[in-house]
């Protein structure tokens, strides 16, 4: 019989607070936006058409190193775990992997509350038999789990963080949210971060990644736009905004702009914003790693031993670091 998964809402969307960010970002002379704001429910399901696109690597080759990989990987990691899945999305890379890890519990936690609601549920239906719960977090700015989540001392905690959303983060603020996460992993013996990252690789490779040939990143991108609208009460046009991908390789990151096609006027109650031809918003970014690198980030953040699996092309690496 299938059991309908607990799910803990922390994150309401505290309507004013939203609100006051995003306009802060619009009046700041080089206008930006945190990229937790690309994923309502029709942005998490942008994201996802972006993972089938031929350009978009990382999720292909994430997904050929956990074949390649997994059952090693499975031996680093406590049988009888529990499982959190950070930024959980569809659930769909963690469910590929239960028959590898058996754990006893599956925690998704994830930004976009619907989205991640409906996922959760059917996925309840395909395991009927493990325990699921889902938890509504913005984890960016502070991972605080809740009590109601009635985690078992015991048992050995692995975080589950694939893809390459720890490139959201500066350096700096990557350091500190791994120092959180190892505080969640350390809680009980046996616990560690299981983690995706994208590695430095050619500015041809990278920019063609985030700026497809079908434009399904400049949809994701220009949705948030649409999304802007809906929490601070914006008016926003699509037409006067394109999509802009690019590697800044001074900082090894990518970054994704939304670009002002004309002069335009963005207008909100009790105030405005001008924009020239050619001004730019600041949505994402995207830092690319080198292997020593992020193993020094990760020691730094208090781990212990880390392993590296990458694929033949290294253009990608799943790390395993014990707590």
């Amino acid at each position: 019989m299938t059991s309908t998964p607990l799910f803990i809402q922390i994150y309401q969307g505290q309507a004013e607070h939203i609100r006051e960010e995003l306009l802060s970002g619009l009046r700041a002379s080089k206008a930006h936006t945190s990229p937790k704001y690309l994923y309502d429910e029709l942005g998490s399901k942008l994201f996802e058409a972006i993972t089938c696109i031929p350009e978009y690597y990382p999720t292909r080759t994430e997904a050929l190193i956990f074949a390649s990989h997994g059952h090693d990987m499975a031996r680093q990691v406590p049988k009888g775990s529990v499982f959190i899945d950070l930024g959980a999305g569809n659930c769909e890379k963690a469910a590929r992997l239960f028959h590898v890890f058996h754990p006893a519990r599956y925690v998704a936690v994830d930004i976009s509350v619907d989205f991640l609601k409906g996922s959760l549920e059917c996925l309840q239906r395909q395991f009927p038999e493990l325990e699921m719960a889902g938890v509504g977090l913005d984890f960016s700015s502070e991972l605080n789990l809740p009590a109601g989540l009635a985690l078992n001392p015991s048992q050995p905690r692995i975080m589950f963080y694939p893809g390459s959303s720890i490139g959201n983060f500066t350096p700096e603020e990557a350091l500190l949210f791994l120092k959180q996460v190892h505080a969640v992993c350390a809680t009980a013996p046996g616990g560690g971060l299981l983690i995706g990252v994208d590695l430095v690789k050619s500015k041809a490779v990278l920019e063609a990644a985030y700026d497809d040939a079908l434009g399904v990143t400049a949809a994701f991108n220009r949705n948030m736009l649409l999304h802007f609208n809906t929490l601070a009460g914006t008016n926003f046009q699509l037409e006067d905004w394109k999509h802009i991908g690019l590697y800044n390789t001074e900082l090894n990151r990518i970054e994704m702009h939304l670009e002002a096609l004309r002069d335009v006027v963005v207008t909100w109650e009790g105030g405005e914003r001008q924009f020239v031809e050619g001004e730019r918003i600041h949505t994402e970014n995207s830092y690319k790693w080198t292997l020593t690198g992020f193993e020094d980030l990760l020691k730094r953040a208090g781990f212990g031993a880390c392993k590296a699996y990458t694929d033949p092309e290294q253009k990608f690496a799943v790390f395993w670091a014990k707590a």
